[in-house]
């Protein structure tokens, strides 16, 4: 792997894990780490998570040859904006926005050149943040989405295709309007049901309305623990595509509803049945990968 600079703007559980996979993979150029809070930077230098770090975005891209953007996706704008001036001719930049639309209408509208941007949209996370969640096989055998369209200058897609591949993703190449329909389907709305039974759960009175859940509420409600201030800009930023999902699922409870008031058992058990096929089979599929 070539000796370059790396230039990681948020340097949390996303980018520091990027940091640690390719220092896995034999990166052996120097990672500049670039936040707000000197705490969590200063924590990601102990663990060897990057080189050094700096506050100010124009100033880390001076020399940078990659960049790599990992900040809520409401933010990437203010970023771009920051770096446009300063960032050399050669720099490749690469981001891991959960949506990706909005994240490429930010950079069309600061970035000087955008032949050597290329949207990238890693399926991994927990619900951990900061750099001392991260850790190097976080992407291991996980998607990893590109979103290059017809400007997109080809050695920039193989740097940074490479630089993916070495984290363990496995890589896969749409259109980002596609990417967004189909994450709003399977990552943003499976985030808004969850936060949404928890407040209904709190909302539903009693001392502790809590008290007696189990295990299937935690496993269900895990990802209500994520960043509140993340999946907002998230929601906002896909709205479009996740309004037509939260459409979906009204329906769908709706119907449950109507069944359960109507102590329509047959619809019931049809609809369990068939929700309960449709993710068997897919555990089946995929269940060595999650």
């Amino acid at each position: 792997m070539v000796h370059t600079h790396l230039v990681v703007v948020g340097t949390g559980l996303i980018g520091g894990s990027f940091a640690l996979a390719l220092r896995r993979a034999g990166f052996a150029g120097r990672i500049t780490g670039v936040g707000r809070s000197r705490e969590n930077l200063q924590l990601a230098v102990e663990l060897g998570v990057i080189n050094d770090f700096c506050h100010d975005v124009a100033e880390a891209v001076i020399d940078a040859d990659v960049v790599l953007v990992s900040v809520p996706v409401a933010s990437c704008g203010e970023v771009f904006a920051a770096m446009a001036k300063s960032l050399p001719a050669h720099a490749v930049v690469t981001d891991a926005g959960s949506s990706k639309q909005s994240v490429i209408a930010d950079a069309r509208a600061h970035l000087p050149d955008m032949s050597r941007f290329v949207p990238a949209h890693p399926i991994a996370g927990t619900e951990q943040s900061g750099a001392g969640a991260a850790f190097a096989t976080l992407f291991q055998d996980r998607w990893c989405i590109l979103t290059p369209d017809a400007t997109t200058d080809p050695a920039a897609l193989e740097m940074v295709r490479s630089l993916w591949a070495a984290t363990g993703s496995q890589l896969i190449e749409m259109d980002a309007s596609e990417h967004d329909e189909h994450l709003a389907a399977v990552s943003h709305l499976p985030h808004l049901a969850a936060f949404a039974l928890v407040n209904a759960v709190r909302k539903s009175g009693g001392d502790d309305p809590f008290r007696f859940a189990a295990g299937g509420f935690r496993d269900f409600t895990r990802i209500a623990s994520s960043s509140p201030q993340m999946w907002r800009d998230i929601a906002l930023c896909n709205r479009e595509a996740l309004v037509h999902k939260l459409d979906a699922l009204i329906a769908e409870l709706g119907e449950l509803r109507e069944a359960v008031t109507a102590a329509d058992g047959a619809h019931l058990l049809a609809e369990f049945a068939a929700a309960k096929a449709a993710r068997d089979a897919w555990l089946r599929k995929n269940g060595d990968e999650l």
